[in-house]
């Protein structure tokens, strides 16, 4: 037995742990039967306080017998505070006072602690929430049907609590009874037949009831005849009076169940271009027929009526409207004036005038049915005998030719029933005053404003004309409009404006027997950007300048007036400019620009409702302007023609030849070289052979004068008998390895010059002397020439008066 209780308090603790894990912070209830849960009300007004109490009996309670009992408090998972005390017969009492219950439903648990955990041994469940609102707008439709009363209404804001809805009512001798009780919730309910006072007052109302209260709705006192819903009526025939020829009589008869009761109907009718119902009242009696006038002639129509007792209060209920019937009235000839305009010139054939006629197509108020057509003539039409027809169409414009001295055309439309009274048209001339201003702003996405200053001379009417500018010409025969107030000062254009279209107006005042000259003005009734950017084209360039120009956007793409081109330009370094260019311009010259760089260059074609940019356009400044090119390639001409004149001129000046290009005599044919002094026999001339290296070679020269008056190379000079001394001959021995130099010898033109002293041994290159005669000598690498050089007249070498060429190798 002691081991057994020894394992009991084991048990119940791992039944307390868990316990205490399923119950999370505040377990399960422990004990049945421990602790008891009081509060002040279950069910309280949402916001009110909340008092609680609870109980623990400590010897209910296993395993508190012996120790401290602690009570806490939760609602739902939240703790609380609560105070404690010990209350009679060992229990212990703990008191909780919410002061603003928030909760629309919560559980109250009062919990103990055990072994350092919480456990649950009581609970209250409290409910909070406000009374039922009224009911409103409770309405009631008896069906001849079953003859039950369903009403509905609307029911107030929610309550929060469990709220019980029923309809009741009363009789005048009956007692209240509960009428009927919605389901699921809604608003609405039938009373059965049996509960019904039928043609007598009965009170009916709606009461909810929930824990906090109840109300109930305005009492509704009504006959429940007086609320029936009836069947529509059937419309049976609809038919024209022949002799009022704008009424109608209408037949219907009333539906099944009403034959009995005296009803009140409405008739209600429209044509298909109406946006509102005309409504015909007042109609009463069982059943029958009824007229009505003031219907357009030719016109289809569509007629519906609903009916009520006529006896029923103003809560009675209209029947549904009856299924639509159609109708056309019968037509009758048109009537009214049009409204007509016209354009003249000359005809192609002499003495005639041609003239564009245009008219507006009758409302349908004088149409009176449809229009089959129109008729032109030149005369009014008389008895017995019609006009010439000179234009009969279907349309609202005609061309025709008329004598040019015609004045008057008479214009008239017909249907199947006749044909109208003639409009006179007056083709007056348009040479009356114009007027001071016209202006054109929009009135909307598809309408114009039209705004004028009235002339002096007073107008009868104003003709409007409007046209859609486009790329092709086009003529738009409708887009016209009069003004019958001469008074009026603007004027509304709806008729075909569609936006981000130009239109051109033109505006004529009509004078007494004339026509004023027209005025003219372009305007849009919406704007946006252009389609496109205009494709920019290179017209030239420079190396600092480009010039750019573009072909003005079609009207179709402007989408609005084009206030300005803006052309952007930037080159590899990302260096961006810009300028404006006014609409009208359609070429710029951009200036300042780098040679030989390149440059990305776009245009932006903005309106007053933005901008769009075109395509990027690449081009590279040259180097050279085109005067400077054109400079460099005259300049380089010049010298070119220059030097082919100069070698033209050497190649035929023989004397320039001889100067630049001399030639040199055969030393081996010359007098000379035929002609051995006896002075010098023992000092022959040793010449090397051609291209032969070796040593230097000696040369000797002997120049001997000759005599005056001689000429040379016709006979041998003779020779002197003793000859004179001669001075050292001039002998030059070359060293090894060094050119052997020659001497060009002159003829007489070397008479009377100078000897030269003997200077020290170095090198002359290309020494050349002039004696009086014009002839010329070359001294060529000649070193030391000798202390005396005789001079030579009239020496022939060769056979010519030649310079000639001496040259040892």
């Amino acid at each position: 037995m002691a081991r057994r209780g020894a394992g009991t308090p084991s048990l119940l603790q791992l039944s307390l742990l868990l316990l205490l894990h399923l119950g999370g912070e505040c377990g399960p209830s422990w004990t049945l039967g421990c602790a008891s849960v009081s509060v002040g009300s279950p069910i309280v007004p949402l916001g009110s306080a909340v008092t609680a109490s609870c109980t623990v009996q400590r010897e209910l309670c296993r395993g508190l017998e012996q120790g401290k009992v602690r009570i806490s408090w939760m609602l739902d998972n939240k703790p609380v505070a609560g105070s404690q005390r010990q209350g009679p017969g060992g229990t212990e009492v703990s008191n909780l006072t919410l002061p603003r219950f928030n909760h629309t439903q919560a559980r109250l648990w009062c919990c103990v602690e055990w072994n350092g955990t919480k456990q649950r041994v009581g609970v209250a469940e409290i409910r909070a929430g406000y009374p039922p609102a009224k009911p409103l707008n409770l309405s009631c439709v008896l069906s001849l049907g079953d003859y039950g009363l369903t009403c509905q209404w609307e029911q107030g804001t929610d309550s929060h609590l469990p709220t019980s809805v029923v309809l009741k009512c009363a009789g005048s001798r009956a007692p209240v009874v509960t009428g009927c009780t919605p389901q699921g919730g809604h608003s609405h309910c039938t009373v059965p037949r049996q509960l019904l006072q039928l043609y007598r007052q009965m009170e009916i109302w709606v009461s909810a009831t929930n824990a906090l209260g109840t109300v109930e709705s305005e009492h509704l006192s009504i006959d429940p005849m007086d609320v029936a819903k009836l069947d529509p009526p059937t419309l049976q025939s609809i038919q024209s009076i022949p002799f009022q020829t704008d009424c109608i009589a209408l037949a219907w008869d009333v539906a099944r169940g009403t034959e009995h009761m005296e009803l009140q109907c409405e008739l209600r009718y429209r044509a298909p271009e109406d946006t509102a119902w005309a409504l015909v009242t007042g109609i009463i009696g069982r059943a029958g027929s009824a007229q009505r006038c003031g219907f357009l002639f030719g016109t289809q129509y569509r007629f519906q009526m609903r009916c009520r007792r006529s006896s029923a209060s103003a809560l009675a209920h209209w029947s549904e409207w009856s299924p639509g019937r159609n109708y056309t009235t019968h037509e009758k000839a048109p009537t009214g004036k049009l409204d007509a305009w016209w354009g003249s010139q000359p005809a192609g054939t002499e003495g005639w005038l041609q003239v564009q006629l245009r008219w507006k197509a009758p409302g349908q108020r004088e149409a009176n049915g449809r229009v089959l057509g129109y008729r032109v003539t030149l005369s009014p039409r008389r008895r017995g005998r019609d006009p010439f027809t000179i234009c009969n169409t279907t349309h609202t414009w005609c061309n025709f030719s008329v004598p040019a001295g015609t004045r008057r055309v008479y214009l008239s439309a017909y249907n199947a029933a006749g044909e109208s009274a003639p409009t006179e048209v007056v083709l007056l001339e348009r040479k009356g005053q114009p007027l001071a201003g016209l202006q054109a702003v929009p009135g909307g996405e598809r309408s114009l404003w039209v705004h004028w200053e009235a002339p002096l001379a007073p107008v009868t009417a104003y003709v409007l004309e409007w046209q859609r500018v486009t790329a092709e010409p086009g003529h738009c025969s409708a887009c016209w409009q009069m003004e019958r107030d001469g008074a009026a000062t603007r004027a509304l254009i709806q008729d075909g404006i569609e936006p981000f279209q130009r239109y051109n107006i033109s505006l004529y005042p009509l004078y007494e027997g004339t026509v004023g000259v027209p005025v003219h003005t372009t305007a849009y009734s919406q704007q946006k950007a252009p389609s496109h950017a205009p494709k920019l084209h290179l017209r030239r360039i420079r190396k600092s300048e480009a010039e750019l120009c573009w072909e003005p956007l079609p009207v179709e793409m402007q989408n609005g007036f084009i206030t300005s081109y803006t052309i952007f330009w930037a080159n590899s370094i990302a260096d961006v400019a810009s300028a404006t260019v006014n609409p009208p311009l359609s070429s710029f010259v951009i200036r300042g620009l780098k040679p030989s760089t390149l440059y990305k260059v776009h245009i932006m074609a903005s309106t007053a409702a933005g901008g769009t940019n075109g395509t990027s356009l690449t081009l590279v400044t040259t180097v050279l302007d085109d005067t400077e090119i054109q400079f460099l390639f005259l300049t380089l001409g010049l010298v070119f023609v220059l030097l082919m004149v100069l070698l033209v001129c050497f190649q035929k000046n023989e004397r320039m030849k001889e100067q630049l290009w001399p030639s040199v005599p055969d030393p081996a044919n010359s007098s000379l070289g035929k002609w051995v002094p006896a002075a010098v026999p023992q000092e022959p001339l040793q010449v090397l052979a051609a291209r032969e290296p070796g040593p230097a070679a000696i040369s000797t020269v002997t120049v001997l004068e000759g005599e005056p008056g001689k000429q040379p190379g016709k006979e041998p000079p003779a020779l002197p008998a003793a000859l004179p001394a001669l001075s050292r001959p001039y002998v030059r021995q070359e060293g090894p390895g060094e050119p052997v130099q020659y001497a060009r010898v002159g003829t007489a033109g070397y008479r009377g010059q100078r000897l030269l002293p003997e200077p020290a041994p170095r090198f002359y290159e290309n020494l050349r002397g002039r004696g009086d005669g014009g002839g010329a000598g070359d001294w060529g690498f000649l070193e030391e020439p000798p202390a005396t050089f005789p001079l030579l007249q009239g020496l022939r070498i060769g056979g010519a008066e030649e310079l000639h060429e001496y040259r040892a190798d």
